[in-house]
């Protein structure tokens, strides 16, 4: 298939673009490279040996983003691109609401204009609130306290309400839990620009040098150890997931809605105790205050995603914090 990804240039973007060449099919990328570089797209031919057509594009330009279609004949549309930093949200969140909601927006009347109506959506676990108790299930109420989360779930209710108004299209809502890793290679990984708002790239960059100590947003909460759980997905999995969800918007029209996650809770200083016991490297840390809307718990029930897409996430804790030391240890400034 000729497959667009948008924000393909970026950490998950990436690893996916990865997965989808060495199936097979066909992969343009969309990517203003505003949270990317332009290296990666070098990684990308080097890895898989194979070339793909890319377009230094803005969702948001429409003329631009017609132009893409215009040249190419997609037959599905993996949507990755948008602003992702919930603290950045809460700062600027009409720069969220336009980026993350009325990007989409355009992108789906693109879509529409060129007949191309199969759509596989960056979602998030953050959907499910403050209020829903471990293991989430899709069939949860939704709720968001942060302009990050809410931009996520207007799209969420745009899709639903769009495939509702014309049966034509297809869509998977994919609510990620906490992607981490990196490609075996060490060629791509996680390259936040400044500060990290994500465990791992801050364990990594304290492990590297780049950062003297490692915060620990509270040791208090009602966890085996105190500090928060969540459920870390290695990134190559969570790329896999996608191509199964690519093949199940081909099956019927209708909206699906999976978790993906491993559906195992790890603490802050289970990763921290992990990453050091298996790369033999120190990440001193500080505990401090809570953050304000953190939760003691989250973590998928990953059963849905088991049964209808045959997804299973395959790589353990292990190999994730190994591949993410090996990542930042072989690109210690990132690209």
């Amino acid at each position: 298939m000729k497959i667009l990804v948008t924000g393909g240039a970026g950490y998950i973007g990436s690893h996916t673009v990865v997965e989808l060449l060495n199936e097979g099919h066909e992969v343009i990328i969309v990517d203003n490279y505003y949270n990317s570089n332009p290296e990666v797209l070098n990684r990308l031919r080097t890895i898989t040996n194979k070339d793909f057509k890319f377009y230094q594009v803005d969702i948001l330009d429409r003329e631009a983003l017609e132009g893409v279609f215009e040249e190419n004949e997609v037959d599905a549309v993996i949507h990755f691109a948008g602003l992702k930093a919930v603290g950045e949200s809460v700062a600027k969140p009409l720069m969220y609401y336009r980026n993350n909601v009325s990007g989409t927006v355009v992108l789906c009347e693109t879509m529409a204009k060129f007949g191309c109506k199969k759509l596989v959506f960056s979602s998030s676990a953050t959907v499910y609130g403050v209020n829903n108790m471990a293991p989430f299930t899709e069939d949860m109420p939704t709720s968001t306290n942060n302009p990050y989360g809410e931009s996520k779930l207007m799209i969420e209710h745009i899709l639903e309400d769009l495939q509702k108004s014309d049966p034509e299209w297809s869509v998977a809502l994919l609510r990620y839990f906490n992607p981490i890793g990196a490609h075996e290679s060490g060629m791509i990984g996680d390259n936040p620009n400044g500060i990290p708002n994500n465990l791992m790239p801050y364990i990594t960059q304290v492990a590297v040098g780049i950062r003297e100590k490692l915060g620990v947003f509270g040791n208090d909460f009602d966890t085996h150890d105190g500090t928060g759980v969540r459920d870390y997905i290695h990134v190559v999995d969570l790329a896999d997931g996608h191509l199964k969800a690519v093949n199940k918007i081909m099956e019927e029209n209708k909206v699906y809605i999976y978790n993906l996650g491993t559906g195992n809770g790890v603490s802050v200083l289970d990763m921290v105790n992990a990453f050091v016991s298996e790369n033999n490297v120190k990440v001193p840390y500080e505990i401090g205050p809570r953050r304000a809307g953190d939760i003691a718990t989250s973590y998928a029930d990953a059963n849905k995603a088991l049964v209808e897409l045959n997804f299973k996430a395959e790589r353990d804790l292990r190999q994730m914090v190994k591949d993410s030391w090996n990542w930042q240890n072989k690109n210690p400034e990132g690209y």
